[in-house]
Protein backbone atom coordinates (compact mmCIF):
# COMPACT_ATOMS: atom_id res chain seq x y z
CA UNK A 1 0.00 0.00 0.00
CA UNK A 2 1.55 3.28 -1.12
CA UNK A 3 1.17 6.03 1.47
CA UNK A 4 2.00 9.69 0.95
CA UNK A 5 3.93 11.78 3.46
CA UNK A 6 2.15 12.19 6.78
CA UNK A 7 -0.38 9.41 6.14
CA UNK A 8 -0.46 6.18 8.15
CA UNK A 9 -2.60 3.03 7.94
CA UNK A 10 -3.86 0.70 10.65
CA UNK A 11 -6.34 -2.12 11.07
CA UNK A 12 -9.34 -1.70 13.37
CA UNK A 13 -10.99 -4.77 14.89
CA UNK A 14 -14.76 -4.33 15.04
CA UNK A 15 -17.61 -6.66 15.96
CA UNK A 16 -18.36 -7.07 12.22
CA UNK A 17 -14.99 -7.33 10.44
CA UNK A 18 -11.44 -5.99 10.39
CA UNK A 19 -11.33 -2.57 8.79
CA UNK A 20 -8.39 -0.66 7.35
CA UNK A 21 -8.26 3.08 7.89
CA UNK A 22 -5.92 5.86 6.86
CA UNK A 23 -5.08 8.66 9.30
CA UNK A 24 -2.74 11.60 9.37
CA UNK A 25 0.18 10.80 11.65
CA UNK A 26 -0.06 14.08 13.55
CA UNK A 27 -3.81 14.05 14.27
CA UNK A 28 -4.99 13.97 17.88
CA UNK A 29 -7.34 11.04 18.69
CA UNK A 30 -8.97 13.24 21.34
CA UNK A 31 -10.19 15.72 18.70
CA UNK A 32 -13.85 16.64 19.19
CA UNK A 33 -16.46 15.24 16.78
CA UNK A 34 -17.17 18.68 15.33
CA UNK A 35 -13.58 18.75 14.08
CA UNK A 36 -13.54 15.15 12.83
CA UNK A 37 -13.95 14.38 9.12
CA UNK A 38 -14.57 10.83 7.87
CA UNK A 39 -13.95 10.13 4.18
CA UNK A 40 -15.71 7.28 2.35
CA UNK A 41 -14.50 6.22 -1.09
CA UNK A 42 -16.55 4.98 -4.02
CA UNK A 43 -16.78 1.84 -6.12
CA UNK A 44 -13.58 0.29 -7.53
CA UNK A 45 -11.34 2.47 -5.37
CA UNK A 46 -10.17 2.73 -1.78
CA UNK A 47 -9.06 5.19 0.88
CA UNK A 48 -5.83 5.72 -1.07
CA UNK A 49 -7.72 8.13 -3.34
CA UNK A 50 -8.22 10.56 -0.44
CA UNK A 51 -4.57 11.09 0.48
CA UNK A 52 -3.93 14.37 -1.31
CA UNK A 53 -6.92 16.08 0.27
CA UNK A 54 -6.04 14.55 3.65
CA UNK A 55 -2.63 16.20 3.41
CA UNK A 56 -4.20 19.52 2.49
CA UNK A 57 -6.83 19.89 5.22
CA UNK A 58 -6.05 22.00 8.32
CA UNK A 59 -3.96 20.20 10.91
CA UNK A 60 -6.26 20.88 13.84
CA UNK A 61 -8.89 18.65 12.25
CA UNK A 62 -8.90 14.89 12.66
CA UNK A 63 -9.24 13.24 9.25
CA UNK A 64 -9.92 9.53 8.74
CA UNK A 65 -10.45 7.60 5.50
CA UNK A 66 -12.12 4.20 5.78
CA UNK A 67 -11.82 1.27 3.38
CA UNK A 68 -15.20 -0.34 2.68
CA UNK A 69 -15.43 -4.12 2.83
CA UNK A 70 -13.83 -5.74 -0.16
CA UNK A 71 -11.69 -2.66 -0.94
CA UNK A 72 -8.26 -1.51 0.17
CA UNK A 73 -7.04 -3.33 3.25
CA UNK A 74 -10.45 -4.16 4.73
CA UNK A 75 -11.70 -7.75 4.83
CA UNK A 76 -13.53 -8.92 1.72
CA UNK A 77 -16.52 -10.51 3.40
CA UNK A 78 -19.52 -11.18 1.13
CA UNK A 79 -21.97 -8.32 0.64
CA UNK A 80 -25.71 -8.89 1.10
CA UNK A 81 -27.08 -6.61 -1.61
CA UNK A 82 -30.67 -7.13 -0.48
CA UNK A 83 -29.78 -4.71 2.34
CA UNK A 84 -28.80 -2.03 -0.16
CA UNK A 85 -25.58 -0.41 1.07
CA UNK A 86 -26.34 -1.15 4.72
CA UNK A 87 -23.51 -3.70 5.00
CA UNK A 88 -21.16 -0.82 4.16
CA UNK A 89 -22.82 1.74 6.41
CA UNK A 90 -23.07 -0.70 9.32
CA UNK A 91 -19.36 -1.46 8.91
CA UNK A 92 -18.59 2.27 9.11
CA UNK A 93 -20.66 2.59 12.27
CA UNK A 94 -18.85 -0.36 13.85
CA UNK A 95 -15.53 1.27 12.95
CA UNK A 96 -16.47 4.61 14.49
CA UNK A 97 -17.72 2.85 17.62
CA UNK A 98 -14.37 1.06 17.90
CA UNK A 99 -12.61 4.42 17.49
CA UNK A 100 -14.94 5.99 20.11
CA UNK A 101 -16.21 8.58 17.62
CA UNK A 102 -19.93 9.14 18.36
CA UNK A 103 -20.56 11.33 15.31
CA UNK A 104 -18.59 13.23 12.69
CA UNK A 105 -18.69 15.10 9.39
CA UNK A 106 -19.09 12.47 6.65
CA UNK A 107 -17.80 12.82 3.10
CA UNK A 108 -18.89 10.27 0.49
CA UNK A 109 -17.72 9.93 -3.10
CA UNK A 110 -19.83 8.21 -5.80
CA UNK A 111 -21.12 4.97 -4.24
CA UNK A 112 -19.73 6.34 -0.97
CA UNK A 113 -22.21 9.20 -1.29
CA UNK A 114 -25.00 6.65 -1.14
CA UNK A 115 -23.31 4.97 1.82
CA UNK A 116 -23.13 8.18 3.85
CA UNK A 117 -26.75 9.04 3.01
CA UNK A 118 -27.74 5.60 4.32
CA UNK A 119 -25.59 6.20 7.39
CA UNK A 120 -27.42 9.48 8.05
CA UNK A 121 -30.74 7.64 7.86
CA UNK A 122 -29.57 5.32 10.65
CA UNK A 123 -27.26 7.47 12.82
CA UNK A 124 -26.74 11.15 13.66
CA UNK A 125 -24.13 12.99 11.60
CA UNK A 126 -22.86 16.57 11.76
CA UNK A 127 -22.80 17.21 8.00
CA UNK A 128 -22.91 15.34 4.70
CA UNK A 129 -20.65 16.10 1.76
CA UNK A 130 -21.79 14.25 -1.36
CA UNK A 131 -19.19 14.22 -4.12
CA UNK A 132 -20.48 12.96 -7.48
CA UNK A 133 -22.91 10.78 -5.51
CA UNK A 134 -24.97 7.90 -6.77
CA UNK A 135 -28.58 9.04 -7.17
CA UNK A 136 -30.77 8.67 -4.07
CA UNK A 137 -32.72 6.16 -6.18
CA UNK A 138 -29.70 3.99 -6.98
CA UNK A 139 -27.84 3.34 -10.21
CA UNK A 140 -29.91 2.60 -13.30
CA UNK A 141 -33.45 1.45 -13.94
CA UNK A 142 -35.57 4.37 -12.71
CA UNK A 143 -37.54 7.31 -14.05
CA UNK A 144 -36.95 10.79 -12.70
CA UNK A 145 -39.43 10.31 -9.84
CA UNK A 146 -37.56 7.18 -8.72
CA UNK A 147 -40.15 4.70 -9.99
CA UNK A 148 -38.64 1.46 -11.29
CA UNK A 149 -38.69 0.65 -15.00
CA UNK A 150 -39.10 -3.11 -14.48
CA UNK A 151 -39.99 -5.38 -11.58
CA UNK A 152 -36.64 -7.18 -11.80
CA UNK A 153 -34.37 -4.13 -12.36
CA UNK A 154 -33.37 -5.31 -15.81
CA UNK A 155 -30.04 -3.98 -17.02
CA UNK A 156 -28.88 -3.12 -13.50
CA UNK A 157 -26.47 -4.68 -11.06
CA UNK A 158 -23.70 -7.24 -11.25
CA UNK A 159 -24.60 -8.65 -14.64
CA UNK A 160 -23.71 -5.37 -16.31
CA UNK A 161 -20.01 -5.39 -15.42
CA UNK A 162 -17.55 -5.84 -18.27
CA UNK A 163 -15.96 -9.28 -17.79
CA UNK A 164 -12.60 -8.17 -19.16
CA UNK A 165 -12.48 -5.24 -16.72
CA UNK A 166 -13.26 -7.62 -13.85
CA UNK A 167 -10.51 -9.98 -14.98
CA UNK A 168 -8.01 -7.15 -15.22
CA UNK A 169 -8.89 -6.09 -11.67
CA UNK A 170 -8.32 -9.67 -10.58
CA UNK A 171 -4.96 -9.66 -12.36
CA UNK A 172 -4.04 -6.25 -10.88
CA UNK A 173 -3.39 -4.92 -14.37
CA UNK A 174 -1.52 -1.60 -14.38
CA UNK A 175 -1.14 -1.17 -18.15
CA UNK A 176 -3.09 1.04 -20.54
CA UNK A 177 -3.07 -1.55 -23.32
CA UNK A 178 -6.86 -1.92 -23.42
CA UNK A 179 -9.88 0.34 -22.90
CA UNK A 180 -10.96 -2.07 -20.16
CA UNK A 181 -7.79 -1.80 -18.09
CA UNK A 182 -8.15 0.00 -14.74
CA UNK A 183 -5.76 2.73 -15.89
CA UNK A 184 -7.73 3.35 -19.07
CA UNK A 185 -11.03 3.35 -17.15
CA UNK A 186 -9.56 5.85 -14.69
CA UNK A 187 -8.55 8.18 -17.51
CA UNK A 188 -11.84 7.91 -19.41
CA UNK A 189 -14.31 7.61 -16.53
CA UNK A 190 -12.92 8.89 -13.26
CA UNK A 191 -11.56 12.22 -14.48
CA UNK A 192 -12.22 14.63 -17.32
CA UNK A 193 -9.99 14.86 -20.37
CA UNK A 194 -6.82 16.80 -19.71
CA UNK A 195 -6.35 15.73 -16.09
CA UNK A 196 -2.85 14.53 -15.30
CA UNK A 197 -1.22 13.59 -12.01
CA UNK A 198 2.13 12.37 -10.76
CA UNK A 199 0.07 10.06 -8.53
CA UNK A 200 -1.76 8.22 -11.30
CA UNK A 201 0.02 4.97 -10.38
CA UNK A 202 -1.40 5.37 -6.87
CA UNK A 203 -4.95 5.84 -8.17
CA UNK A 204 -4.59 2.68 -10.29
CA UNK A 205 -3.17 0.83 -7.28
CA UNK A 206 -6.25 1.90 -5.33
CA UNK A 207 -8.60 0.57 -8.03
CA UNK A 208 -6.71 -2.71 -8.07
CA UNK A 209 -7.39 -3.33 -4.38
CA UNK A 210 -10.99 -4.19 -5.36
CA UNK A 211 -11.85 -7.74 -4.34
CA UNK A 212 -13.40 -9.80 -7.14
CA UNK A 213 -14.02 -12.76 -4.82
CA UNK A 214 -17.51 -14.24 -4.79
CA UNK A 215 -19.92 -11.88 -3.05
CA UNK A 216 -17.81 -8.79 -3.71
CA UNK A 217 -17.28 -6.93 -7.01
CA UNK A 218 -19.23 -6.99 -9.24
CA UNK A 219 -21.93 -9.30 -7.89
CA UNK A 220 -24.29 -11.77 -9.51
CA UNK A 221 -26.94 -11.40 -12.17
CA UNK A 222 -29.97 -13.41 -13.26
CA UNK A 223 -31.67 -13.91 -16.64
CA UNK A 224 -34.50 -11.54 -17.55
CA UNK A 225 -37.19 -11.45 -20.20
CA UNK A 226 -36.69 -7.68 -20.30
CA UNK A 227 -34.03 -5.92 -22.37
CA UNK A 228 -31.02 -6.33 -22.24
CA UNK A 229 -31.60 -9.88 -21.01
CA UNK A 230 -30.32 -9.86 -17.43
CA UNK A 231 -31.47 -8.45 -14.11
CA UNK A 232 -30.07 -7.75 -10.66
CA UNK A 233 -28.85 -10.49 -8.37
CA UNK A 234 -28.71 -10.48 -4.58
CA UNK A 235 -25.01 -10.31 -3.69
CA UNK A 236 -22.04 -8.11 -4.46
CA UNK A 237 -21.22 -4.46 -4.91
CA UNK A 238 -23.20 -3.44 -7.99
CA UNK A 239 -26.40 -5.03 -6.74
CA UNK A 240 -26.32 -2.88 -3.59
CA UNK A 241 -27.29 0.11 -5.72
CA UNK A 242 -30.17 -1.34 -7.74
CA UNK A 243 -33.49 0.41 -7.07
CA UNK A 244 -35.13 -2.67 -5.58
CA UNK A 245 -32.73 -2.50 -2.64
CA UNK A 246 -31.44 1.08 -2.58
CA UNK A 247 -33.39 4.25 -1.82
CA UNK A 248 -31.97 7.04 0.33
CA UNK A 249 -34.54 9.67 -0.62
CA UNK A 250 -35.83 9.26 2.93
CA UNK A 251 -33.25 11.81 4.08
CA UNK A 252 -35.91 14.40 3.21
CA UNK A 253 -37.93 13.22 6.22
CA UNK A 254 -35.08 13.28 8.75
CA UNK A 255 -36.14 15.13 11.89
CA UNK A 256 -32.61 16.46 12.44
CA UNK A 257 -31.23 17.48 9.08
CA UNK A 258 -27.44 17.88 8.82
CA UNK A 259 -26.20 20.51 6.36
CA UNK A 260 -25.47 19.00 2.95
CA UNK A 261 -22.81 19.94 0.42
CA UNK A 262 -23.28 18.50 -3.08
CA UNK A 263 -20.17 18.68 -5.28
CA UNK A 264 -20.27 17.52 -8.89
CA UNK A 265 -18.64 18.18 -12.24
CA UNK A 266 -20.36 18.94 -15.53
CA UNK A 267 -18.14 16.43 -17.41
CA UNK A 268 -18.85 13.43 -15.18
CA UNK A 269 -19.03 10.31 -17.37
CA UNK A 270 -20.29 8.03 -14.58
CA UNK A 271 -22.94 10.01 -12.69
CA UNK A 272 -24.93 12.22 -15.05
CA UNK A 273 -28.28 12.43 -16.80
CA UNK A 274 -26.66 10.63 -19.74
CA UNK A 275 -24.17 8.31 -18.04
CA UNK A 276 -21.91 6.19 -20.21
CA UNK A 277 -22.16 3.54 -17.47
CA UNK A 278 -25.97 3.33 -17.78
CA UNK A 279 -26.87 0.49 -20.15
CA UNK A 280 -30.05 2.26 -21.26
CA UNK A 281 -27.96 5.23 -22.34
CA UNK A 282 -25.59 2.90 -24.21
CA UNK A 283 -28.60 1.29 -25.87
CA UNK A 284 -29.88 4.68 -26.99
CA UNK A 285 -26.46 5.40 -28.50
CA UNK A 286 -26.49 2.09 -30.39
CA UNK A 287 -23.58 0.64 -28.41
CA UNK A 288 -25.81 -2.19 -27.14
CA UNK A 289 -28.15 -3.59 -29.81
CA UNK A 290 -31.87 -4.10 -29.50
CA UNK A 291 -32.70 -1.09 -27.33
CA UNK A 292 -36.52 -1.00 -26.99
CA UNK A 293 -36.75 2.79 -27.00
CA UNK A 294 -37.09 5.66 -24.58
CA UNK A 295 -40.64 4.76 -23.53
CA UNK A 296 -39.44 1.40 -22.19
CA UNK A 297 -35.80 1.93 -21.26
CA UNK A 298 -34.92 5.60 -20.78
CA UNK A 299 -31.57 6.62 -19.39
CA UNK A 300 -31.64 7.42 -15.68
CA UNK A 301 -31.55 11.20 -15.02
CA UNK A 302 -29.17 10.80 -12.10
CA UNK A 303 -28.17 14.41 -11.49
CA UNK A 304 -31.75 15.64 -11.87
CA UNK A 305 -32.90 13.04 -9.33
CA UNK A 306 -30.31 14.18 -6.83
CA UNK A 307 -31.30 17.80 -7.35
CA UNK A 308 -34.99 16.97 -6.87
CA UNK A 309 -34.33 15.16 -3.59
CA UNK A 310 -32.03 17.88 -2.28
CA UNK A 311 -34.55 20.58 -3.28
CA UNK A 312 -37.15 18.68 -1.25
CA UNK A 313 -34.64 18.40 1.60
CA UNK A 314 -34.19 22.18 1.53
CA UNK A 315 -37.95 22.77 1.33
CA UNK A 316 -38.35 20.58 4.42
CA UNK A 317 -35.96 22.79 6.39
CA UNK A 318 -32.55 21.40 5.48
CA UNK A 319 -29.52 23.41 4.37
CA UNK A 320 -28.06 22.49 0.98
CA UNK A 321 -25.12 24.00 -0.89
CA UNK A 322 -24.36 22.92 -4.45
CA UNK A 323 -20.88 23.30 -5.94
CA UNK A 324 -20.97 22.75 -9.71
CA UNK A 325 -17.56 22.60 -11.38
CA UNK A 326 -17.44 23.23 -15.12
CA UNK A 327 -15.40 20.75 -17.14
CA UNK A 328 -14.73 18.51 -14.14
CA UNK A 329 -15.28 14.75 -14.20
CA UNK A 330 -16.11 12.22 -11.52
CA UNK A 331 -13.33 13.20 -9.09
CA UNK A 332 -13.58 16.88 -8.05
CA UNK A 333 -11.28 16.35 -5.05
CA UNK A 334 -8.51 15.34 -7.47
CA UNK A 335 -9.32 17.65 -10.35
CA UNK A 336 -10.16 20.85 -8.43
CA UNK A 337 -8.83 20.29 -4.90
CA UNK A 338 -8.78 23.95 -3.81
CA UNK A 339 -12.49 24.47 -4.58
CA UNK A 340 -13.38 21.15 -3.00
CA UNK A 341 -11.39 21.98 0.13
CA UNK A 342 -12.96 25.41 0.58
CA UNK A 343 -16.49 24.09 0.13
CA UNK A 344 -15.87 21.22 2.58
CA UNK A 345 -14.43 23.56 5.20
CA UNK A 346 -17.44 25.83 4.81
CA UNK A 347 -20.02 23.08 5.32
CA UNK A 348 -18.28 21.72 8.43
CA UNK A 349 -18.15 25.24 9.87
CA UNK A 350 -14.38 25.52 9.83
CA UNK A 351 -13.81 28.54 7.60
CA UNK A 352 -13.68 31.70 9.67
CA UNK A 353 -11.55 30.23 12.45
CA UNK A 354 -8.17 31.93 12.84
CA UNK A 355 -6.38 28.78 11.64
CA UNK A 356 -7.90 29.05 8.18
CA UNK A 357 -8.45 32.56 6.82
CA UNK A 358 -9.61 31.45 3.34
CA UNK A 359 -12.64 33.31 1.96
CA UNK A 360 -15.83 31.46 2.89
CA UNK A 361 -17.72 31.04 -0.38
CA UNK A 362 -15.29 32.00 -3.10
CA UNK A 363 -15.94 29.07 -5.43
CA UNK A 364 -19.43 28.04 -4.44
CA UNK A 365 -22.29 28.18 -6.94
CA UNK A 366 -25.62 27.89 -5.18
CA UNK A 367 -28.40 25.98 -6.84
CA UNK A 368 -31.07 27.89 -8.69
CA UNK A 369 -33.55 27.57 -5.84
CA UNK A 370 -31.25 29.43 -3.43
Amino acid sequence: MTLLDGIGARLITTDRLTVNILERTGDDPATAPDQTVVLIHGNVSSSLFWQEIMQDLPHDLRVIAIDLRGFGGTESLPIDATRGVRDFSDDIHATLVALEIPTAHLVGWSMGGGVVMQYALDHPVLSLTLQAPVSPYGFGGTRRDGSRLTDDDAGCGGGGANPDFVQRLTDRDTTDEAQTSPRSVFRSGYVAAGYTSDNEDLWVESMNTTSTAEGNYPGDGVPSENWPGFAAGTTGVLNTMVPRYFDTSGIVALADKPPVLWVHGTADAIVSDASFFDLNQLGALGVIPGWPGDEVAPAQPMVSQTRDVLDAYRAAGGEVTELTLEGVGHSPHLERPAEFRRALLAVIGYIGRPADPAPPTEAIILSSSD
